[in-house]
């Protein structure tokens, strides 16, 4: 179902000049075209994918939405990560994900809200604004990038939605298609797909969480969450969860796909937490990459990232070990 309101229901402010809206059609395209083209090992130029508009980050030292630290190169951002739906490798999202078709593309809505339905993406991202934010990437595996993500803030996405008294969680769904993300269709994969992430209320609202489009000004490659994709800073990469097809409000915790598999080695709120280690091995340290044995970037890992002053009251008074 599509959700469409009345041109006397739209705020001014949220109605988006043909001009711009035409833009962001054929921005949206060129995710399409990215996805039909052959992707060779290592992934993609940045000169092949669309350029996205957006303002940049301010890169004032105080500005928690952007960091002076280094940037990870793009080839090194867009041929490492883990997107298990295209295989276990670092380098399986490079490699298959020009399989996946971004176009079209709908995000559902369900569960405690006002404004349920299934919404067509170009029509969520008429009124937003897109902005430059480099964040702090840290995987749960011990290594980190610096990625420029472009986006807009989780909790304008969400408020259109009118949440209800009773949604206290936020659950995500990943897209499945077992025809197109060959991960899915492995005999050997321990997730019970689709995959799931989730968050408090509180969280999916504070002014760090990011829903993003596009990075390193370009729209997302598919290997990193094309079309569209969560991202949140102080928690283990894991948290930021790809490709997103569905969003669900409920009053109770929902159940991730990590905690799923393994619930002693990976919790709901999987904070970056350099004093709770990982029960196979160290938290205090992470691997910056690009990195290598002639040219080690080994760094001692902050709390929450980095990013205490902004989210640590959201834990007041909680156990932090307890809830890993």
């Amino acid at each position: 179902m599509m959700l469409i309101r009345k041109p006397a229901d739209i705020p001014s402010s949220e109605i988006t000049p043909e001009s711009v809206y035409l833009r962001r059609r054929e921005l949206m395209k060129g995710a399409v075209a990215l996805a039909g083209a052959a992707l060779l090992p290592g992934g993609v130029s940045a000169a092949e994918l669309k350029a996205l508009s957006y303002r940049a980050a301010e890169t004032a030292e105080d500005n928690p939405f952007y960091t002076s630290e280094a940037q990870t190169p793009f080839k090194d951002a867009t041929s490492y990560n883990n997107f298990y739906e295209f295989g276990t490798a670092k380098d399986d999202p490079a490699q298959y994900a020009a399989a996946l078709t971004t176009d079209p593309w709908s995000i559902e809505v369900e569960g405690e809200v006002g404004k349920p339905g299934r919404y067509h993406l170009e029509d969520l991202l008429k009124g937003m604004h897109i902005e430059e934010r480099v964040y702090r990437l840290r995987c749960v595996e011990a290594w980190s990038m610096v990625i420029p993500w472009l986006g807009f803030p989780l909790s304008t996405l969400l408020a259109r939605f009118e949440p209800t008294s009773k949604a206290k969680y936020v659950q995500f769904e990943t897209l499945f298609r077992p025809s197109e993300m060959r991960g899915q269709r492995s005999a050997f994969s321990t997730i019970d797909w689709p995959y799931t992430e989730g968050l408090r209320m509180d969280e999916a609202m504070h002014p760090l969480t990011l829903m993003s489009v596009g990075m390193y000004g370009k729209v997302l490659p598919n290997q990193n969450g094309a079309p569209i994709r969560l991202v949140v800073p102080w928690k283990y990469g894991f948290k930021s969860i790809k490709s997103i097809t569905k969003i669900r409000f409920t009053e109770r915790q929902p159940r991730s796909s990590w905690q799923r598999i393994a619930p002693d080695e990976y919790g709901f709120y999987a904070n970056v937490n350099p004093e709770v280690d990982h029960p196979r091995w160290s938290q205090r340290y992470e691997r910056r990459l690009p990195s290598s044995l002639f040219a080690p970037q080994r760094i001692k890992t902050q709390m929450f990232n980095g990013y205490a002053e902004q989210v640590a009251s959201l834990y007041k008074d909680m156990n932090l070990r307890r809830y890993y």
